[in-house]
């Protein structure tokens, strides 16, 4: 680190001023493109320094000055260079100097006026960067990028997330080298975050699960909405099932089995209970599974089946769903079925949705749970 020495001008022997007149224009910051100046004023108390920056990037040559008097103790204190520009977004590194013998740390004396990249905070004391305005020059995107975590070291955040679009994947690299972690990533963007103070990190991971439903459609005549795939393990060729799906961002667990009965069978369903749901890890991506199965009430009957995904659809009676060796050999998919039954009979009561809201985080969800008269010890419900 340069330092710079300063020192009572008044107490200086005539030797000292001359030499330190005479390296005035030998700075060791002219490489950078700056030329300093330094005047004296002997009628002050302690002198006054003044550096003049030169702009070389410039043709017209500008010319800005900044000034450093000192206060009550003779303590010089630094000033913003560059005062028209938001002390949010001009940063520089820390230089220090010593002044009357102690060390005070300043910022951004000798920058090539690099900015920081926009963002704004997060309710966590972290960062998050705007992708809308990255730079568009990957060298531009380094500097400030390297310049704003200092900035953002010297401010005492924490946690840095940086999305960069799918247009903007040239910038992913240079990210990475600076030392951001890659996150997650989506069809549009790659999320990437960078962890600043020392020990581990506290950012939240990336999801873990996956949901995903079933719809138990059973109509008047005691059949069941069955569907056979079109991609399938061999094992499973001959296997009539409930229409399964993933639901979507943002969808309810009631409406997203609707809406999978629909687009693979084309009947309408009304959602009735959540009957039960398995927690599975360690399946694709190594992700862990989240499966409700639903009970619904079909509204509809004409089937129409969806050709991108299923091979074939019908109403199969209860008893001859059951009976299948699959569903006989398979203890999950055994005990779901003795549980839809039992919900058939009364014998046993689902989850229900009921929208609530949370002081926490002021925002409407769904909390499933079943509501029991202490008179109707058999379930009655829908």
């Amino acid at each position: 680190m340069t330092q710079l020495k300063f020192f009572d001008f008044k107490s200086a022997s005539l030797s000292e001023k001359a030499a330190l007149m005479g390296r005035a224009g030998s700075s060791p910051f002219s490489s950078l493109g700056h030329s300093v100046g330094v005047r004296f004023s002997q009628e002050l108390s302690s002198c006054r320094v003044r550096f003049v920056y030169v702009s070389e990037s410039s043709g017209a040559g500008v010319f800005t000055k900044a000034s450093y008097p000192s206060n009550s103790n003779g303590t010089y204190m630094s000033k913003r260079a560059i005062s028209s520009v938001d002390k949010e977004k001009i940063a520089a590194e820390n230089y220090f100097y010593q002044i009357n013998g102690a060390s005070v740390s300043s910022s951004s004396l000798f920058s090539r006026n690099v900015k920081a990249l926009d963002a704004c905070d997060d309710e966590y004391g972290g960062v998050v960067v705007d992708p809308d305005r990255l730079p568009v020059n990957p060298d531009a995107f380094a500097s400030m990028l390297r310049f704003s975590l200092s900035h953002w070291k010297m401010k005492g955040k924490k946690g840095i997330w940086l999305k960069l679009p799918l247009e903007r994947s040239e910038l992913v690299p240079v990210a990475v080298k600076e030392g951001f972690q890659y996150h997650h990533a989506e069809r549009g963007y790659v999320m990437l975050t960078y962890w600043i103070p020392e020990g581990p990190c506290m950012l939240p991971t990336n999801a873990t699960h996956q949901v995903g439903v079933g719809g138990f459609v059973i109509n008047d005549k005691n059949e069941v909405l069955v569907v056979q795939e079109k991609f399938y393990a061999p094992s499973f060729a001959d296997l009539w099932k409930i229409p399964t799906g993933f639901i979507l961002e943002s969808e309810e667990i009631y409406s997203g089995a609707v809406r999978e009965v629909k687009e693979e069978t084309g009947v309408d369903t009304e959602f009735v209970e959540v009957i039960a749901f398995r927690h599975a890890h360690n399946l694709a991506f190594d992700k862990s599974d989240l499966f409700f199965v639903c009970m619904l009430k079909p509204l509809s009957s004409q089937i129409k089946v969806d050709d991108l995904e299923i091979q074939a659809a019908k109403w199969m009676p209860l008893v001859e769903f059951v009976a299948q060796p699959l569903i006989q050999e398979d203890g999950m998919f055994k005990k779901i079925i003795d549980i839809c039954i039992a919900r058939l009979g009364k014998h046993y009561c689902g989850l229900l949705p009921h929208q609530v809201v949370s002081k926490f985080d002021g925002r409407p969800s769904c909390l499933y749970y079943n509501v029991i008269d202490a008179q109707d010890v058999n379930c009655r419900g829908n």
